[in-house]
């Protein structure tokens, strides 16, 4: 009687450890290493001691398995030797049975749930341990280290643990589901990520928008599109606006008295040229060296494309930026209840969402997207079907849509009265 109880407490305490094995394998692969290393950084012992065998996760990993499956071993072992002297023959499957109901429960479920709960916890109270054994398994360890590496050449396995963007915006969604951080900081996180993607073309005011002056233009005449446009910086061409040649800064134009006395030509700061396909973290960097504010896009072909500002590329990463001079214009003005009139201007990924259509287009504007449906350039009037949008030109600014009318319809609705 003295041997069955002795067995019993020992088959608890093999039961145990085995809860303590499963528990830690759990909490270590679901702990957060980012708030473990904060408190490492504080001072926390455990913690640095828990941060520091989680950055050899292989040797840390054998060592969590031996020591489970020794003790699983053992376990099923003294409990085959229990049921036998008890039941007879029929004892080891008996003990089998109860062996694996008591390890589920007790030993894996039970232990790992608990763990998942609150992993941090759980890794910082068992490192002082799992050093211990990782110290008493060493030659175990080393031999899998060998035997790990022997299949990695072997398979040709290359490990990766780069994580993607796409996996990084995920990632930030799932924090702000969990409510650590809320919803602009969110953003504020996604758009950091977005923007190294992020090229000049996908950003730049197009060469149609410009406003720029010759450098023949007159100081009068420079001054009222200063007054007009209210912008503190205005390219300069010479002969076309393909050949941007400088920048004039309004606070380098005027003085405590008036316009400047001197020629225009001594006020022109150099511009700074990038390609239209050239990333915009980039840009930044260039032109935060050249102390710049202002950068001209050039096509393929050495033309002018378009513009950026510093302030284009910061309104990606922390959203619009606004000042007195901004006009706020919406791109989309409800007119009916299922009539709209839209800026042709509106960017395409906005219109696609806004309307919820399907188009698979290279266009970055709206009114760029409808005259690539029709094949010609728009004049007013001009009508386009698309799944269930009426699209109607109201207004061009040369050859470009300003204006446009949207009405959702039904075609299935339309088709049936047509039948009957």
């Amino acid at each position: 009687m003295d041997d069955l109880v002795k067995n019993i407490l020992i088959m608890a305490a093999l039961l145990a450890l085995s809860a303590y094995f499963s528990a830690t394998e759990t909490a270590f692969n679901s702990m957060n290493r980012t708030r473990v290393r904060a408190m490492a950084e504080k001072g926390d012992k455990d913690a640095e001691l828990a941060l520091k065998l989680s950055e050899n996760y292989d040797r840390l990993l054998s060592t969590i398995l031996v020591g489970n499956n020794i003790v699983n071993i053992a376990l099923a072992a003294i409990g085959t030797m229990i049921f036998v002297n008890i039941y007879g023959a029929s004892g080891a499957a008996i003990s089998t049975g109860v062996v694996t109901v008591l390890v589920l429960i007790f030993g894996e479920i039970s232990p790992k749930s608990l763990a998942k709960d609150c992993p941090e916890k759980f890794a910082l109270k068992s490192a002082a341990l799992l050093r211990l054994l990782t110290v008493i398994l060493c030659p175990l360890n080393w031999l899998f280290s060998l035997w790990k590496k022997l299949l990695n050449r072997v398979f040709r396995l290359e490990s990766d643990n780069k994580m993607s963007q796409e996996e990084l915006l995920m990632l930030v969604d799932e924090v702000q589901q969990e409510g650590s951080i809320d919803g602009s900081e969110g953003e504020l996180l996604k758009n950091a990520i977005e923007f190294t993607e992020r090229e000049a073309e996908d950003i730049l005011t197009h060469r149609v928008d410009m406003e720029a002056v010759s450098k023949d233009a007159s100081k009068e005449d420079i001054a009222k599109v200063f007054s007009e446009t209210k912008y503190s910086r205005l390219p300069v061409y010479d002969g076309d606006i393909d050949n941007i040649i400088g920048v004039i800064h309004q606070k380098d134009f005027y003085t405590g008295n008036g316009i400047i006395d001197r020629d225009i030509s001594h006020i022109i700061a150099p511009a700074v040229y990038v390609l239209k396909n050239e990333k915009i973290s980039s840009i930044l960097k260039l032109l935060q060296r050249k102390k710049a504010h202002v950068a001209v896009v050039l096509d393929e072909y050495g033309g002018t494309c378009g513009m950026i500002t510093m302030e284009d590329i910061l309104e990606e990463l922390v959203g619009e930026i606004w000042d007195e001079h901004d006009e706020i214009t919406e791109t989309v003005q409800q007119t009916g209840e299922n009539s709209f009139t839209v800026d042709g201007a509106m960017d395409m990924d906005d219109f696609i969402g806004y309307f919820g259509i399907k188009a698979d287009t290279d266009a970055t504007s709206a009114g760029g997207w409808i005259t690539e449906q029709l094949g010609h350039i728009p004049e007013e009037g001009d009508t386009l079907e698309y799944e269930n949008l009426d699209i109607k030109v109201l207004s061009m600014d040369n050859h470009r849509i300003e204006k446009f009318r949207v009405d959702r319809v039904c075609r299935a609705e339309a088709e049936a009265g047509v039948s009957e």
